[in-house]
């Protein structure tokens, strides 16, 4: 097993994170990007990939109100904290889903726009003004450009429900003597529902004129929805006194008295309406939609006043009890005339855009996931198409992997607390706290829909673990031989699923399989099951600290159906704590343990031993799974981590880290190139391997570095000092770059053949001086603090004083302030934070101040110990010069007295 061979990197490739939590939401004109809030912020998804293009920063306030533009060039928010806020919308789409989202800040805020609280607000067609209404019966009417109020409406009967405006242009143009230029606009109202039932109308041509020109009489409750039709003749009106109403707006001469002309009871509360497109060949007719409390949206003929067609995007969920009832009805809808959609909003912060030509459902949106249980791949027309997630709630959510587009499956009662696939990656088992599993199979209808086949009851407490037969068999389409569930009452079953079918067909009853075996195995709650891959062993995880092994013994019958037997083949015993999780090796004979004594453990199942045991993680350990052909492990934990394991060396290759909240659930793809990881912090996040492409990255890193070291020496060879040095400093490279300046220096030492005129430059080459003094800023910077570095070393100092003194020489100290401004500029380029401000002045002098400190103290000591080593050489010269004298005077002496010896003999 060789360490080449293990997948040693991975990268977020995807994340389902929460879209949408309370509060309003908004669709472009064209229908391609959906606003959503998420507490104080709002985000910006873009509706084909489901990308998160940026996100619009807030005031930790919830916002309470927003609307887009007609133009798609600003949006526009009130929260809480009563501040209007307008931002610029991005142009550009992002490429890479897994890069961090940008966060971007308001252009302009108008502080206290409101006394009271908004709930609702329009942009006119022209995407110049705004009108918002509060809470305290207050309208006003903003230029969005400008950043102030034009108008100011007051004393509407109590909150503002609703708000519209009605602008309809003439033919003619405006005079020199009229407002800005343009066509000048025939109709100019703005209406306003409150909770009171009226409907009022101002005029805007009008400023000083605050009282309504009329008002509309006709709800009983509060009016919800406005809406005109092209010509603007007829303004039809919801409310949830559930009718709806058609009222002419004709004016008669120069006095507006708007008339109620039908009412058409609905028998819902109307949370929204608006008129959409009539089809072809109905061009006399005139559609509306309303949308409300039963969650449905109907199609409305308002001359004649009856349902065209209903859309029912969550038709399943009228299957369930009638606590779904609340999460069922529609809060909020936007028409988006450019693709003929309608898109609800729902009780469950779920978003559902429905087609009108097709009346279909084309696209789901789930808002808030919770905490995640429990995922699984499933396999449609491809394999891994889709992944199915259980969450804290009855409803298992099933995502498309390529568009995220997801869809909901009901038919538990109870939270879900589990989910398997069977071998086939076709058929999904789910068991809850309803006390029974469920299967789900795909539609014959349609194969990416996953419908309810099978119920299994029989236990007395919530079913906590699932598990489908492993082993394939050839030529048999099915593969779906038994099933085991573990249970809160201590027991396994084991259920025949024969007579289960592989595909849901509308108006088949659905099956009950028959449990085989019901198995006492655990003291404790059993949180995890697994089968062999070869169908003949089952491993039983429990709180109770301990692990099972049972050996199953099936032999099936012609006809359908089987005989089935377990018999108990050992308990491993090990963990200081529960046992979260099991799971056998699909290539040696071993099965892994993950507990929350926050180790996992692999067992061999020859002598039930254990042989090896892995630390790392820091809280409990929830699952644990073998990929890469047995040679790893991967497992997720409460401290927020995924970890990669070698199974030989029991080393953790990498951690992946994308959760703040425990990680309860972990699935691999069928190729074992893809991890999902979701946790209590209802994110999902996709993992895909690239440890091939980051080998090639590296490879490929490594053959630009030779190349550059090949041209940095054929720019030494020939002397192009200025093309090395930038080379040097491009690479990041001190070393080389010490080293040429110190053969340059050691050549002006060496040259003391050369004529004293002859120029040798501040640092021993005038070719290198020239580099020096036309260095641009960053790389000057650069130079800079590799000369404080060696500066640090007495080896080193001599050659760091030479080009300290050239800088210092060639250059002027704006020059240098400027390399350290500019610096300090690239540094916020490569930031991926579009918020952070441009650095400050002070940040320019305190990185240019951390440079001096760390020059001039080295300096210094250089300095005292050339200054020592000059006084110590006036010593040495005049011992020496001492010694020269008294040798010479020695000498002498003792010549005199030989001589006088001689004498005296």
């Amino acid at each position: 097993m060789s360490t080449k061979r293990l997948r040693t990197a991975f990268r977020k490739s995807k994340v389902i994170a929460p879209l949408h939590t309370a509060g309003p939401f908004a669709v472009s004109s064209d229908g391609r990007r959906l606003y959503t809030t998420v507490n104080d912020e709002v985000i910006l998804t873009d509706v084909e990939c489901a990308a998160e293009i940026c996100r619009f920063k807030g005031d930790e306030t919830p916002v309470t109100a927003l609307a887009v533009t007609p133009s798609n060039t600003h949006l526009l928010t009130f929260s809480t904290s009563l501040f209007l806020r307008v931002y610029e919308l991005p142009t550009d789409t992002p490429t890479d889903s897994a890069a961090a989202p940008p966060r971007l800040p308001w252009v302009r805020q108008v502080p206290k726009g409101h006394s009271s609280p908004v709930h609702v607000m329009t942009v006119d067609p022209t995407s110049c003004y705004l009108a918002s209404g509060s809470a305290d019966g207050h309208v006003k009417v903003w230029d969005i450009h400008r950043g102030y109020a034009t108008h100011h409406y007051h004393g509407l009967g109590g909150v503002v429900s609703a708000i519209k405006f009605n602008m309809r242009k003439t033919q003619t143009k405006i005079t020199a003597g009229d407002e800005e230029g343009g066509e000048a606009w025939d109709t100019m109202h703005l209406y306003a529902g409150s909770t009171d039932g009226l409907i009022r109308v101002f005029d805007l041509r009008s400023v000083k004129r605050t009282e309504p020109i009329a008002k509309l009489d006709g709800h009983v409750s509060v009016p919800r929805s406005l809406s005109f039709t092209d010509d603007g003749k007829w303004l039809v009106s919801g409310g949830r006194d559930a009718v709806l109403l058609v009222w002419d707006l004709k004016q008669n001469g120069s006095r507006f008295n708007p008339k109620l002309i039908n009412t058409i009871p609905v028998e819902e509360r109307i949370e929204a309406s608006d008129l959409v497109k009539t089809p072809e060949g109905q061009r006399d007719s005139v559609y509306a939609f309303t949308a409300g409390e039963k969650g449905v949206v109907r199609i409305w003929d308002i001359q004649s006043g009856k349902v065209k067609f209903t859309l029912d995007g969550q038709s399943h969920l009228s299957e369930t009890s009638g606590d779904m009832e609340e999460l069922r009805q529609i809060v909020n809808s936007i028409y988006v005339s450019d693709t003929d959609t309608i898109v609800t909003l729902h009780g469950d912060q779920n978003i559902l855009f429905h087609s009108l030509p097709t009346r279909t459902l084309t696209r789901q949106f789930i808002g808030f996931n919770d905490q995640i249980v429990d995922t699984a791949f499933l396999s449609s027309s491809t394999p891994d198409s889709h992944l199915a997630v259980a969450t804290n709630s009855s409803l298992i959510r099933v995502y498309n992997t390529s568009t995220l587009d997801a869809r909901l499956l009901t038919s538990h009662s109870d939270m879900v607390l589990c989910i398997d696939k069977a071998a086939n990656g076709r058929i999904l088992g789910s068991g809850a706290k309803d006390k029974s599993a469920r299967i789900w199979a795909p539609s014959d209808t349609d194969p990416e829909e996953w419908r309810c086949v099978a119920i299994c009851e029989g236990h007395a407490e919530s079913v906590g673990a699932i598990a489908f037969s492993r082993h394939k068999i050839e030529g048999d389409d099915a593969n779906l031989r038994f099933m085991f569930t573990g249970s809160q009452d201590r027991t396994v079953k084991m259920w025949d699923l024969s007579s289960v079918p592989l595909t849901y067909s509308s108006g088949s009853p659905t099956t009950r399989p028959k449990s085989m075996i019901t198995q006492p195995t655990h003291e404790k709650d059993i949180n995890s099951l697994d089968v062999s891959p070869n169908n003949r062993y089952l491993a039983t995880g429990s709180q109770d600290k301990t692990a099972k092994l049972y050996e199953i013994e099936y032999t099936p019958k012609e006809g359908g159906g089987g005989v089935a037997e377990l018999r108990h083949l050992a308990t491993l015993r090990g963990h200081k704590r529960g046992i979260w999780c099991v799971r056998f090796s699909g290539y040696e004979r071993l099965v892994a343990t993950a507990s929350g004594d926050r180790t996992i453990k692999l067992w061999n199942l020859d002598d039930y031993s254990c042989v090896k045991t892995y630390e790392g993680h820091t809280n409990s350990v929830l699952r644990v799974d073998f990929f890469n052909r047995g040679m790893q492990l991967v497992t997720a934990s409460a401290d927020g981590l995924v970890k990669l394991w070698s199974v030989r060396n029991e080393e953790c290759i990498t951690s992946l880290d994308n959760h703040e909240e425990k990680i309860w659930a972990i699935a691999l793809s069928s190729d074992e190139k893809t991890i999902v990881s979701g946790a209590g912090d209802s994110v999902v996040t996709f993992w895909q391997d690239c440890t091939e492409l980051e080998l090639q990255e590296k490879q490929a890193e490594q053959e630009k570095v030779v190349l550059k070291e090949q041209d940095f020496m054929n720019y030494i060879s020939v002397q192009d000092y200025r093309n090395a040095i930038l080379l040097a400093l491009s690479m990041d490279q001190p070393g080389r770059l010490y080293n040429l300046f110190r053969a340059i220096r050691s050549q002006r030492a060496s040259a003391t053949s050369l004529p004293s005129d002859a120029p040798q430059g501040l640092t021993g080459s005038t070719p290198v001086d020239q580099v020096i003094k036309t260095l641009p800023p960053l790389e000057l910077s650069r130079l800079l603090r590799h000369v404080r570095n060696w500066n640090a070393n007495s080896k080193s100092y001599a050659v760091a004083q030479t080009v300290l003194h050239a800088i210092l020489k060639l250059r002027s100290a704006s020059d240098i302030l400027k390399a350290f401004n500019t610096e300090n500029a690239a540094l916020a380029d490569i930031s991926n934070d579009t918020n952070q401000p441009p650095p400050p002045r002070d940040q320019e002098m305190r990185a240019l101040k951390d440079l001096l400190d760390g020059l001039i103290p080295y300096t210094e000591r250089h300095l005292a110990r050339a200054e020592k080593l000059v006084q110590d050489s006036y010593v040495v010269d005049y011992i020496l010069s001492e010694m020269d004298s008294g040798i010479v005077v020695g000498a002498n002496d003792d010549a005199m007295d030989v001589d006088g010896q001689v004498e005296d003999e």
